[in-house]
């Protein structure tokens, strides 16, 4: 009998051991998609969502590598069913979830839930604490592959045990999920998210505006850059399978085309998730050029998964430093200031280096040839001192290619 019990035993501590750990072997690169809140908030529906998925197949997004269409909060009844399910919004999705997701797969794309660690979402809708395995096993019946987890409404609960529940309870369910973690930054989920999920929020929520701060009473929404300066030292947890999150973007939302294009090459330089916060359907050629460009998207996506930063700072002057897989690096010059810059750069006065890979250049022993990721073509090398204008709230966005 006590030979019995122990094997028993034995046999339990493996299931639970093997269950408590993340989906591995995803995300790799920051995950690349669309995301409803930004522009719709609740305001969702079966129509717009397949809307989206022919928007991203037909106007090349899906091809330039954003695979996740997420639904965000809203998607579901205000009342779980008599066996505590989540039931979809009949009105807005009359013919179920499934039929949905299907739609969207047969389209070479993923799809992804929202749901909240709190008794009730954002927005009022059932959360998911006290029914996390049951919703997990929904999500994987449904075929859903990302799972963006909030946290309102959580009370005194513990963030790290709450995130690590439905990471357990999605695993248990056998269907492979990228769990993005969303609980804002205030848990300071970079010291220990890395084996939970695979990316998690650094901040509050993003808003369509350079630098500013939206006050909402007990929180705020803020800017592009009131973002990127808010976080420090915390580049070294990001990497393969686990990112730092600054949010979803706002491009063609409503900011200048500098802003834009500043704004979507800083998220490519810290290795932020590119999730798509604008109506695709009806982006301007201006947009669409910006969220498309290929160059700009490889060094958000270059496997050696660094989070770049900046390295140096006069004025209204701060130049960024990526290293990128093979002996590349990616530079951008930003304006943060609010007129022209007029750029003169000898590359052997700034040499950069990173301490996360541990590659450097110093520039004298080595040449480079300069590439604009913008323009799209090359513009020099690193032999001569690098002249330019650049506009305010604006980038120079450069790969500079190691000579052979």
């Amino acid at each position: 009998m006590q030979k019995k019990l122990g094997v028993l035993l034995f046999l339990l501590g493996t299931i639970i051991s093997v269950s408590a750990q993340k989906f591995e072997n995803l995300a790799l690169t920051p995950p690349m998609g669309w995301n409803s809140w930004n522009t719709f908030g609740t305001d969702i529906n079966e129509a717009l969502v397949m809307g989206i998925a022919d928007a991203m197949v037909h106007d090349g997004y899906r091809d330039a590598g954003y695979s996740y269409l997420v639904l965000d909060d809203g998607w579901m009844a205000r009342e779980r069913d008599s066996l505590g399910n989540l039931v979809p919004d009949p009105a807005k999705f009359p013919n179920g979830l499934k039929h949905l997701i299907d739609y969207v797969h047969s389209k070479g794309l993923k799809f992804g839930l929202y749901n909240c660690a709190g008794s009730k979402t954002c927005a009022g809708y059932p959360g998911s604490r006290g029914h996390e395995y049951q919703d997990a096993r929904l999500y994987a019946s449904l075929g859903v592959d990302y799972l963006k987890y909030d946290w309102c409404n959580t009370g005194k609960i513990n963030a790290e045990e709450a995130y690590i529940t439905m990471r357990d309870a999605l695993f248990a369910a056998q269907h492979p999920v990228v769990f993005s973690i969303c609980e804002w930054g205030d848990n300071q989920p970079w010291n220990w998210a890395k084996d939970v999920g695979h990316l998690w929020r650094t901040t509050g929520d993003i808003a369509p505006c350079w630098n500013c701060e939206e006050n909402h009473g007990s929180w705020s929404s803020w800017g592009v850059l009131r973002i990127v300066d808010m976080r420090k030292g915390i580049r070294k947890v990001a990497g393969p399978g686990h990112w730092n999150d600054p949010d979803m973007m706002e491009i063609g939302n409503g900011m200048s085309t500098s802003e834009d294009r500043a704004h979507f090459s800083l998220w490519a330089m810290m290795a932020a998730p590119l999730i798509l916060g604008n109506d695709i359907r009806s982006a301007t050629t201006a947009t669409k050029e910006i969220l498309t460009n290929r160059e700009v998207i490889a060094v958000d996506q270059d496997a050696l998964g660094v989070q770049g930063n900046p390295f140096w700072r006069q004025e209204d002057l701060e130049i960024w430093a990526k290293p990128l897989q093979g002996g590349d690096w990616a530079i951008c010059f930003l304006n943060r200031g609010d007129t022209d810059l007029h750029l003169k750069h000898d590359w052997q006065a700034h040499p950069i280096s990173d301490d996360i890979s541990k590659n450097w250049e110093n520039f004298k022993s080595a040449v480079f040839q300069i590439r604009d990721l913008w323009k799209q073509q090359t513009i020099g090398s690193t032999s001569v001192v690098l002249e330019a204008v650049v506009p305010p709230h604006d980038v120079l966005m450069l790969r500079l290619i190691k000579s052979k």
